[in-house]
This record gives C-alpha cells, structure tokens and sequence, in this order.
C-alpha cells in the first residue's frame, strides 16, 4: 500500500503545482492587466539597418586647407564641402562664396584666395551647366536651361512644365518623356544635367 500511495501523493504533488503554475499566470494577467482588461499585446522589436546616406562626391580647390575629391552626404553644403578639406585658409575670401548653397554630385566648389584678381569661382548646378558642375533638371531655372544645347526657350518651357505635372526628375532618361526630346537631344545633353 505505501508504494500505491507514493505514486498517488506523486500524481497529486504533479497536479496540485500545474494547478498553481495557472493560478500565478492567471493572478500576474489580472494584477498586470489593470483589473480585467485585456493585456497589452508586446510585439518585438526588429533590428533594422540604419538606411545609408547617399554620398556625393565634391571636388575643393583653392583656399583650403586640402584640396581635393570628398565624400559628402546628399543634403550637403558649400560649407560643409570647405570643412571637410580642413577649412578655409588665411588668404580665402569666404565673404565671395555663398557658404549656404547646396553642393551637388560632381561639383567642383573652388574657394577664392585674396589676390586672385576677381570673384568666387564657386560651380554651381543653379548657377549653369559646366563640364565641372551638371545643371540640376529639379532646380533649374527657364534662363538656365535654354543655355543648354539644343534647347530653345520653348523645349526650356516643355521641361519645366514636365518637371510641374510628374515631380522631380529621378534619372536624366526622364527627359525623353518631354516632347521635343529626342535622342539627339540626350546625346547633346549627356554629362551636363543631372536630376
């Protein structure tokens, strides 16, 4: 008889803790669910990536400290294009330079020195095309893109109005979109717009 009530006390020890395990679990939800109400649902938290920012690249000469090819966010400035070339020097002439405009892929930022006989010789997408700085299809102005090749104040307009119905421009290839764009005009184009 000892051994039957052994393994009875046994079944009754086992019963009586999973009874417990679902009275605590029942306590915990109704203490922690504020009196009844249902408890908050968790959900984990995924590790993302933190989205890498798109680099440009710059070129700075002239009254830096180091000139050369950086490696600037998107979103960047003149500004930021001098301090990351070490600074301007004693001899620049920052006052000739609009620190505040925006620095786009590709562009040569060139920082006057005191002496060089004239003004700031800062490329700037908004200022023009030039081989060292393209013309931003998303900022430029009607002047701005009539100085292209092949562009007349009408296709200029077409362009403009493209850029106020569909947004900004994503890729140059958009242009052909525009009426009046034609491959010829992309091949006279290629390397001096940028979107």
């Amino acid at each position: 008889m000892d051994g039957r009530l052994g393994a009875l006390s046994r079944r009754q020890l086992f019963a009586a803790a999973i009874a417990a395990a679902v009275l605590l679990v029942l306590l915990i939800r109704h203490l922690g669910g504020g009196g009844g109400a249902a408890a908050p649902v968790v959900t984990p938290v995924r590790a993302t990536r933190p989205v890498a920012a798109k680099l440009m690249v710059v070129d700075v000469a002239g009254a830096v400290r180091r000139p050369g090819l950086y490696r600037l966010r998107s979103g960047s400035r003149i500004d930021d294009a001098i301090a990351a070339a070490g600074g301007a020097t004693a001899k620049a002439q920052l006052d000739a330079v609009n620190l505040a405009a925006p620095v786009a892929d590709g562009e040569q930022v060139v920082v006057p020195g005191r002496g060089a006989g004239g003004a700031a010789a800062v490329s700037s997408p908004a200022a023009g095309a030039s081989p060292s700085a393209p013309l931003d299809l998303n900022t430029a102005t009607l002047e701005q893109l009539e100085s292209l090749p092949g562009i007349g104040p009408v296709t200029a307009q077409k362009i403009l109005d493209y850029r106020g119905q569909h947004g900004a421009f994503h890729s140059v290839a958009e242009l052909e979109g525009v009426p009046g764009i034609g491959p010829s005009h992309m091949a006279q184009l290629k390397g001096l717009v940028i979107p």
